[in-house]
Protein backbone atom coordinates (compact mmCIF):
# COMPACT_ATOMS: atom_id res chain seq x y z
CA UNK A 1 0.00 0.00 0.00
CA UNK A 2 1.48 3.60 -1.24
CA UNK A 3 2.26 5.74 1.77
CA UNK A 4 -0.48 7.87 1.13
CA UNK A 5 -3.31 5.60 0.80
CA UNK A 6 -6.12 6.07 3.62
CA UNK A 7 -5.80 2.90 5.88
CA UNK A 8 -9.80 1.96 4.92
CA UNK A 9 -11.72 3.72 2.14
CA UNK A 10 -15.10 3.44 2.72
CA UNK A 11 -17.11 4.00 -0.79
CA UNK A 12 -21.44 4.03 -1.03
CA UNK A 13 -21.73 1.63 1.38
CA UNK A 14 -25.49 0.39 1.62
CA UNK A 15 -27.17 -1.97 3.82
CA UNK A 16 -30.72 -3.26 3.61
CA UNK A 17 -32.27 -5.65 5.96
CA UNK A 18 -35.99 -7.12 4.67
CA UNK A 19 -37.88 -6.00 7.58
CA UNK A 20 -41.31 -7.55 8.14
CA UNK A 21 -44.13 -7.46 5.66
CA UNK A 22 -45.50 -4.57 7.56
CA UNK A 23 -42.31 -2.25 8.07
CA UNK A 24 -40.70 -3.43 5.10
CA UNK A 25 -37.05 -3.23 4.18
CA UNK A 26 -34.84 -1.25 6.51
CA UNK A 27 -32.16 0.69 5.53
CA UNK A 28 -28.64 0.41 8.00
CA UNK A 29 -26.41 2.38 5.78
CA UNK A 30 -27.89 4.39 3.57
CA UNK A 31 -24.49 5.39 1.52
CA UNK A 32 -21.73 5.83 3.63
CA UNK A 33 -18.70 7.34 2.04
CA UNK A 34 -15.18 8.36 4.16
CA UNK A 35 -11.77 7.29 4.75
CA UNK A 36 -9.96 6.08 7.52
CA UNK A 37 -6.16 7.52 7.50
CA UNK A 38 -3.35 5.50 8.47
CA UNK A 39 -1.09 5.27 11.34
CA UNK A 40 -3.54 7.84 13.85
CA UNK A 41 -6.67 6.88 16.31
CA UNK A 42 -10.03 6.97 14.51
CA UNK A 43 -13.31 7.36 16.20
CA UNK A 44 -16.34 6.06 14.77
CA UNK A 45 -19.29 7.75 16.82
CA UNK A 46 -23.10 7.94 16.45
CA UNK A 47 -26.28 6.88 19.11
CA UNK A 48 -26.97 3.54 19.54
CA UNK A 49 -28.74 2.16 16.56
CA UNK A 50 -26.36 4.46 13.94
CA UNK A 51 -25.01 1.98 12.27
CA UNK A 52 -21.81 1.74 13.32
CA UNK A 53 -21.57 -1.77 14.49
CA UNK A 54 -23.19 -3.09 11.33
CA UNK A 55 -19.91 -1.25 9.44
CA UNK A 56 -17.54 -2.78 11.68
CA UNK A 57 -19.56 -6.15 10.91
CA UNK A 58 -19.68 -5.72 7.35
CA UNK A 59 -15.44 -5.06 7.57
CA UNK A 60 -14.75 -7.71 9.18
CA UNK A 61 -16.84 -10.18 7.17
CA UNK A 62 -19.76 -10.89 9.64
CA UNK A 63 -22.49 -9.36 7.14
CA UNK A 64 -22.96 -8.71 3.88
CA UNK A 65 -23.58 -5.15 2.20
CA UNK A 66 -26.58 -4.56 -0.32
CA UNK A 67 -23.66 -2.19 -2.40
CA UNK A 68 -20.78 -0.06 -2.11
CA UNK A 69 -17.19 -0.91 -1.56
CA UNK A 70 -14.85 -0.67 1.07
CA UNK A 71 -10.88 -1.55 0.99
CA UNK A 72 -8.78 -2.80 3.92
CA UNK A 73 -5.01 -1.79 3.64
CA UNK A 74 -5.80 -1.59 -0.01
CA UNK A 75 -7.10 -4.96 -0.53
CA UNK A 76 -11.32 -4.68 -1.46
CA UNK A 77 -13.33 -7.04 0.75
CA UNK A 78 -15.16 -8.96 -1.82
CA UNK A 79 -12.42 -9.56 -4.59
CA UNK A 80 -9.82 -9.97 -2.33
CA UNK A 81 -11.10 -10.82 0.95
CA UNK A 82 -8.16 -12.89 2.23
CA UNK A 83 -6.19 -10.26 1.92
CA UNK A 84 -8.22 -7.65 3.49
CA UNK A 85 -8.91 -10.01 6.48
CA UNK A 86 -5.62 -10.61 7.00
CA UNK A 87 -4.86 -6.78 7.38
CA UNK A 88 -7.74 -6.26 10.04
CA UNK A 89 -8.45 -6.75 13.79
CA UNK A 90 -11.21 -6.65 15.22
CA UNK A 91 -12.38 -6.67 19.14
CA UNK A 92 -16.09 -7.03 19.29
CA UNK A 93 -18.28 -5.95 21.73
CA UNK A 94 -18.96 -9.14 23.51
CA UNK A 95 -16.86 -10.98 25.62
CA UNK A 96 -17.05 -14.87 24.28
CA UNK A 97 -14.26 -17.63 25.11
CA UNK A 98 -14.55 -20.91 25.93
CA UNK A 99 -14.43 -21.02 29.66
CA UNK A 100 -12.22 -24.05 29.62
CA UNK A 101 -9.13 -22.56 27.09
CA UNK A 102 -6.21 -20.59 28.73
CA UNK A 103 -5.43 -17.47 27.58
CA UNK A 104 -2.42 -18.70 26.02
CA UNK A 105 -4.74 -21.82 24.28
CA UNK A 106 -7.16 -19.09 22.92
CA UNK A 107 -4.25 -17.43 21.32
CA UNK A 108 -2.67 -20.32 20.15
CA UNK A 109 -6.05 -21.67 18.55
CA UNK A 110 -6.40 -18.27 16.55
CA UNK A 111 -2.92 -18.83 15.44
CA UNK A 112 -3.64 -21.86 13.79
CA UNK A 113 -7.04 -20.56 11.89
CA UNK A 114 -5.08 -17.64 10.77
CA UNK A 115 -2.90 -20.70 9.45
CA UNK A 116 0.23 -19.47 11.53
CA UNK A 117 2.85 -22.04 11.57
CA UNK A 118 3.92 -22.84 15.37
CA UNK A 119 6.94 -20.98 15.56
CA UNK A 120 5.73 -17.74 14.27
CA UNK A 121 2.91 -17.62 16.58
CA UNK A 122 3.49 -14.66 19.22
CA UNK A 123 1.09 -15.63 21.88
CA UNK A 124 3.58 -15.36 24.58
CA UNK A 125 4.86 -11.94 23.38
CA UNK A 126 0.56 -11.02 23.05
CA UNK A 127 0.08 -12.11 26.61
CA UNK A 128 2.84 -9.86 27.97
CA UNK A 129 1.81 -7.15 26.09
CA UNK A 130 -1.62 -7.03 27.70
CA UNK A 131 -0.15 -7.93 31.02
CA UNK A 132 -1.95 -11.29 31.38
CA UNK A 133 1.78 -13.30 31.26
CA UNK A 134 0.88 -13.97 34.67
CA UNK A 135 -2.54 -15.80 33.87
CA UNK A 136 -0.74 -17.45 30.81
CA UNK A 137 -2.41 -21.05 32.30
CA UNK A 138 -5.47 -19.63 34.03
CA UNK A 139 -8.93 -20.89 32.78
CA UNK A 140 -10.12 -18.19 30.62
CA UNK A 141 -13.38 -18.37 33.21
CA UNK A 142 -11.41 -17.16 35.98
CA UNK A 143 -10.41 -13.97 34.28
CA UNK A 144 -12.00 -10.68 35.52
CA UNK A 145 -14.18 -8.52 32.77
CA UNK A 146 -10.79 -5.90 32.59
CA UNK A 147 -8.44 -8.83 31.81
CA UNK A 148 -11.04 -10.88 29.23
CA UNK A 149 -11.42 -7.39 27.21
CA UNK A 150 -7.44 -7.11 26.96
CA UNK A 151 -7.29 -10.68 26.01
CA UNK A 152 -9.79 -9.84 22.79
CA UNK A 153 -7.04 -7.40 22.33
CA UNK A 154 -4.53 -9.86 22.25
CA UNK A 155 -6.53 -12.19 20.23
CA UNK A 156 -7.22 -9.49 17.56
CA UNK A 157 -3.64 -9.28 17.43
CA UNK A 158 -2.47 -12.69 16.77
CA UNK A 159 -1.95 -12.32 12.72
CA UNK A 160 -0.25 -8.79 13.31
CA UNK A 161 -2.74 -6.99 11.24
CA UNK A 162 -1.90 -2.98 10.63
CA UNK A 163 -5.74 -1.94 12.07
CA UNK A 164 -7.12 -2.92 14.60
CA UNK A 165 -11.30 -2.21 15.14
CA UNK A 166 -12.37 -1.93 18.97
CA UNK A 167 -16.34 -1.55 19.26
CA UNK A 168 -16.69 0.19 22.52
CA UNK A 169 -14.07 -1.87 24.11
CA UNK A 170 -14.90 -0.26 27.41
CA UNK A 171 -18.32 -1.43 27.97
CA UNK A 172 -19.08 -2.11 31.19
CA UNK A 173 -15.76 -1.70 32.65
CA UNK A 174 -14.69 0.45 35.40
CA UNK A 175 -12.29 3.71 35.37
CA UNK A 176 -9.45 2.22 36.15
CA UNK A 177 -9.81 -0.72 33.95
CA UNK A 178 -11.23 2.11 30.72
CA UNK A 179 -8.05 3.63 31.80
CA UNK A 180 -5.53 0.29 31.48
CA UNK A 181 -7.15 -0.31 28.25
CA UNK A 182 -6.36 3.26 26.71
CA UNK A 183 -3.22 3.26 27.84
CA UNK A 184 -2.49 -0.58 25.98
CA UNK A 185 -4.30 1.38 22.39
CA UNK A 186 -2.42 4.01 23.14
CA UNK A 187 1.01 2.02 22.99
CA UNK A 188 -0.14 0.09 20.36
CA UNK A 189 -0.83 3.41 18.60
CA UNK A 190 2.23 4.52 19.09
CA UNK A 191 3.99 0.94 17.56
CA UNK A 192 2.12 1.97 14.04
CA UNK A 193 -0.99 0.29 14.68
CA UNK A 194 -4.04 2.35 13.15
CA UNK A 195 -6.39 2.23 15.83
CA UNK A 196 -10.65 2.51 14.93
CA UNK A 197 -12.90 2.40 17.96
CA UNK A 198 -16.49 3.47 18.66
CA UNK A 199 -17.42 4.80 22.28
CA UNK A 200 -20.12 6.24 24.09
CA UNK A 201 -17.65 7.83 26.03
CA UNK A 202 -17.19 11.03 24.42
CA UNK A 203 -14.54 12.67 26.50
CA UNK A 204 -12.40 9.70 26.43
CA UNK A 205 -13.14 10.04 22.21
CA UNK A 206 -11.68 13.59 22.48
CA UNK A 207 -8.08 13.03 24.14
CA UNK A 208 -7.61 9.98 22.23
CA UNK A 209 -9.20 10.66 18.49
CA UNK A 210 -7.09 12.47 16.09
CA UNK A 211 -10.12 12.27 13.60
CA UNK A 212 -13.78 11.51 14.16
CA UNK A 213 -16.73 10.64 11.82
CA UNK A 214 -20.42 10.83 13.35
CA UNK A 215 -23.10 8.97 11.79
CA UNK A 216 -26.75 8.82 12.78
CA UNK A 217 -29.40 6.85 10.93
CA UNK A 218 -26.93 5.14 8.74
CA UNK A 219 -26.05 8.56 7.21
CA UNK A 220 -22.58 10.11 7.77
CA UNK A 221 -23.42 13.85 9.77
CA UNK A 222 -20.01 14.61 10.48
CA UNK A 223 -16.39 13.91 9.61
CA UNK A 224 -13.36 15.78 11.04
CA UNK A 225 -9.87 16.16 12.62
CA UNK A 226 -11.27 16.26 16.16
CA UNK A 227 -10.00 19.92 17.57
CA UNK A 228 -11.28 20.66 13.97
CA UNK A 229 -15.08 19.37 15.07
CA UNK A 230 -14.74 20.59 18.51
CA UNK A 231 -14.30 24.26 17.11
CA UNK A 232 -17.27 23.98 14.97
CA UNK A 233 -19.17 24.90 17.89
CA UNK A 234 -18.20 28.47 18.62
CA UNK A 235 -19.43 28.05 21.64
CA UNK A 236 -19.05 28.77 25.48
CA UNK A 237 -20.66 27.95 28.37
CA UNK A 238 -19.98 30.13 31.67
CA UNK A 239 -22.03 28.39 34.91
CA UNK A 240 -22.59 31.64 37.67
CA UNK A 241 -23.88 30.83 40.97
CA UNK A 242 -26.29 33.67 41.68
CA UNK A 243 -27.29 35.39 45.20
CA UNK A 244 -30.69 33.85 45.50
CA UNK A 245 -32.86 31.55 44.66
CA UNK A 246 -33.77 31.50 40.78
CA UNK A 247 -37.53 32.43 40.27
CA UNK A 248 -37.19 33.10 36.49
CA UNK A 249 -34.28 32.77 34.14
CA UNK A 250 -32.64 35.57 32.89
CA UNK A 251 -33.13 36.27 28.99
CA UNK A 252 -31.13 37.52 25.71
CA UNK A 253 -31.84 36.93 22.38
CA UNK A 254 -27.99 36.51 21.95
CA UNK A 255 -28.03 33.38 24.63
CA UNK A 256 -28.15 30.05 22.82
CA UNK A 257 -28.88 28.00 25.58
CA UNK A 258 -30.30 29.70 29.13
CA UNK A 259 -30.56 26.89 32.15
CA UNK A 260 -30.93 26.56 35.56
CA UNK A 261 -27.79 23.81 36.89
CA UNK A 262 -28.34 23.82 40.61
CA UNK A 263 -30.34 25.74 43.34
CA UNK A 264 -28.94 28.85 42.64
CA UNK A 265 -26.90 28.09 39.63
CA UNK A 266 -27.76 29.48 36.05
CA UNK A 267 -25.55 27.91 33.04
CA UNK A 268 -25.76 30.16 30.20
CA UNK A 269 -24.54 29.05 26.54
CA UNK A 270 -23.45 32.34 23.83
CA UNK A 271 -21.64 32.40 20.47
CA UNK A 272 -18.59 33.85 21.51
CA UNK A 273 -18.70 35.38 18.02
CA UNK A 274 -21.64 37.26 19.08
CA UNK A 275 -21.27 38.48 23.11
CA UNK A 276 -18.19 38.11 25.74
CA UNK A 277 -18.59 36.54 29.23
CA UNK A 278 -18.39 39.95 30.62
CA UNK A 279 -21.49 40.95 28.79
CA UNK A 280 -23.28 37.62 29.61
CA UNK A 281 -22.67 38.72 33.39
CA UNK A 282 -23.33 42.43 32.59
CA UNK A 283 -27.09 41.33 30.74
CA UNK A 284 -27.28 39.02 34.32
CA UNK A 285 -26.69 41.98 36.50
CA UNK A 286 -28.99 44.35 34.18
CA UNK A 287 -31.70 41.85 35.19
CA UNK A 288 -31.79 41.88 39.31
CA UNK A 289 -29.11 38.96 39.75
CA UNK A 290 -25.85 39.78 42.09
CA UNK A 291 -22.60 37.54 40.98
CA UNK A 292 -21.04 35.00 43.55
CA UNK A 293 -18.97 32.69 41.47
CA UNK A 294 -18.29 32.50 37.86
CA UNK A 295 -16.67 29.42 35.97
CA UNK A 296 -16.67 28.74 32.20
CA UNK A 297 -15.65 26.43 29.86
CA UNK A 298 -15.30 25.72 26.11
CA UNK A 299 -18.14 23.70 24.21
CA UNK A 300 -16.58 20.24 23.90
CA UNK A 301 -17.23 17.16 21.74
CA UNK A 302 -20.71 15.84 23.90
CA UNK A 303 -21.95 19.55 23.43
CA UNK A 304 -21.16 18.94 19.46
CA UNK A 305 -22.49 15.52 19.31
CA UNK A 306 -25.55 16.40 20.87
CA UNK A 307 -26.04 19.16 18.61
CA UNK A 308 -25.56 17.62 15.53
CA UNK A 309 -27.63 14.22 16.22
CA UNK A 310 -30.20 15.94 17.53
CA UNK A 311 -30.74 18.02 14.69
CA UNK A 312 -30.91 15.04 11.87
CA UNK A 313 -33.73 13.81 14.63
CA UNK A 314 -35.59 16.58 14.43
CA UNK A 315 -38.92 16.40 11.76
CA UNK A 316 -38.12 18.38 8.88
Amino acid sequence: MSAKSPAIEIRDVVKEYAGSKKSGPKLALKGLSFDIPEGGVFGLLGPNGAGKSTLINIMAGLVNKTSGSIRIWGHDIDTDHRNAKLNIGIVPQEIVFDPFFTPFEVLENQGGFYGIAKHLRRSEELLKAVHLADKRDAYARTLSGGMKRRLLIAKAMVHSPPILVLDEPTAGVDVELRRQLWELVSEMNAEGVTVVLTTHYLEEAEQLCDEIAIINHGELIAHKPTRELVGMMGEKIVAVTVDREVDQLPSDPRFRKCQQAGERVIEITYDKGEMTAGQVLAKLQEQGFAIEDVSTREADLEDVFVQLTSAVDEPA
